[in-house]
């Protein structure tokens, strides 16, 4: 059996849930998601300005605490903070071992997720790079793209423990692919045991969201959710057969139950037949889900067949400039007076002429969210937020928007201050163009390196 527990979901995750994971029970492996879609292009502009960034700098803090531990108890850490950037990142922790005398650490570094420099090569090879969600051309954005990478597969995550990492760092790659190419390395799978591989990457699926598989985010039941100020992560337990009990430290927040797991097994599912990652397609249907204890779950009967010959590309690319204001209006007749609020300033930047792409008006908290689907209440509200947006070709138009801000202060009355300090400053838009290449084109490589 093998121990892996997951204590990161996303970058900006509790810094403490790593920590808790080492220190609060036995585990083989911690595993930590530090990349978003959009994540990557924050991460190459920081490249952009200093080579030596472009990785998630939380990782290597978290590492310069819990690098001697991991290192005394054999935990192997694997986690995808190499952004754009895993040889800085590697180096960064190997700069750790050497100031704090820790000796032993060998990180596995994964690149050739970055095609970003191949993205001219493959359109005059007659890969279209049409984007999946719209399938508008790629010609329309190809001059504004800020950062492209392949999602890696399992394959070179287990090949770097098999060389003799023990922390593993990688750009993009699957979330699910943390999971399973240690269980591949541990349990010798072959590439074409289907249904190992679809259950290792069900196991990946059910813990890469941390504390959503605990409770920590769980629409079942989250009135009676016990201490979920000191949520459990989640650990599984994956035996070689495929079959994994998902579980979390003792004496910790949350529970995991059948409902918390399968929510979690839906999470952004799409065809529940055909889960699609670089190394199986996974078939979701027949998994069994089971307590068998208290806060043990066991997942049983995945399925899989072959993958695609295709990789998942996320690409990012700017698209011009949004502005954004918040402003309180208070009773009485909060909302008449955001909604005057709102047509005031419409008008005046009608009188302005301004050419922009859209503007968007919210009053929060009476109906924003939901729109028409829940209609707000009737009743007076005591307060609402009026949120205006605007999203333009160039930076002046959103400046010029944002000067007519803070004249609203002189009317409707009930303008009880600005939530955002300041003046509105207009802010780069990067957006999301997900596309498909051929496998072929990408060579996934390893290097591990030796620390004192």
């Amino acid at each position: 059996m093998v121990r892996i527990a997951n204590g990161q979901a996303f970058w900006g995750d509790s810094p403490s849930a790593p920590i808790a994971q080492v220190r609060g029970g036995e585990i083989d492996y911690l595993t930590l998601d530090y990349l978003a879609e959009i994540t990557m292009s924050v991460l190459r502009k920081q490249h952009e300005r200093d080579p030596s960034a472009g990785y998630a700098r939380d990782f290597v803090e978290l590492m310069s605490e819990i690098m001697r531990e991991c290192i005394q108890k054999d935990i192997k850490v694997i986690a995808n903070a190499g952004g754009v950037n895993p040889e800085g990142c590697a180096q960064a922790l190997l700069d750790v071992a050497v100031s704090q005398g820790i000796s032993g650490l060998r990180v596995g570094v994964v690149t050739g997720d970055n095609i970003v420099g191949k993205l001219d090569d493959l359109i005059h090879q007659g890969v279209s790079l049409q984007n999946l969600d719209t399938g508008q051309p790629f010609e329309k954005v190809s001059d504004r793209i800020a950062s492209a990478n392949a999602y890696l597969g399992a394959e070179p995550i287990a090949r770097a423990l098999a060389e003799g990492a023990n922390v593993v760092v990688t750009g993009r790659c699957t979330d699910p692919g943390l999971v399973l190419g240690p269980l591949v390395h541990e349990f010798g799978w072959r590439w074409d045991d289907w249904d190992l591989l679809a259950a290792g990457t069900v196991a990946g699926h059910t813990i890469e969201c941390g504390a959503q598989a605990t409770g920590g985010n769980f629409q079942g039941g989250w009135r009676t959710m016990r201490d979920l100020a000191h949520v459990g992560y989640p650990v599984i337990e994956v035996s070689a057969d495929g079959s994994f009990v998902v579980t979390k430290h003792p004496g910790t927040g949350g529970a995991v139950t059948t409902a918390t797991v399968t929510e979690q097994l839906l999470y952004e599912l799409g065809n529940p037949t055909t889960y699609l990652s670089p190394d199986v397609t996974a078939d979701f249907t027949g998994l069994q889900v089971r307590e068998v204890g208290e806060d043990r779950v066991e997942v049983t009967g995945a399925q899989g067949r072959p993958p695609t010959d295709s990789l998942k590309v996320s690409m990012a690319y700017s698209d011009g400039f949004q502005g954004s204001a918040m402003i309180t209006y208070a009773w009485p007749d909060a909302v008449a007076k955001a909604k005057l609020a709102d047509e005031i300033l419409r008008t005046r930047i009608d009188d302005l002429g301004l050419s922009f792409r859209e503007m968007r008006t919210d009053l929060v908290g009476y109906g924003s969210v939901h729109g028409r689907v829940i209609p707000p209440e009737a009743s007076e509200t005591s307060e609402v937020v009026l949120r205006v947006s605007i999203w333009a070709d160039d930076q002046r138009t959103v400046s010029r928007f944002a000067a007519e801000i803070a004249p609203l202060v002189m009317g409707p009355a009930g303008f009880t201050g600005l939530l955002a300090g300041g003046r509105i400053r207009p802010s780069l838009v990067m957006a999301y163009w997900p596309t498909l290449i051929p496998k072929t084109v990408v060579d996934p490589q390893v290097i591990v390196r030796d620390g004192v």
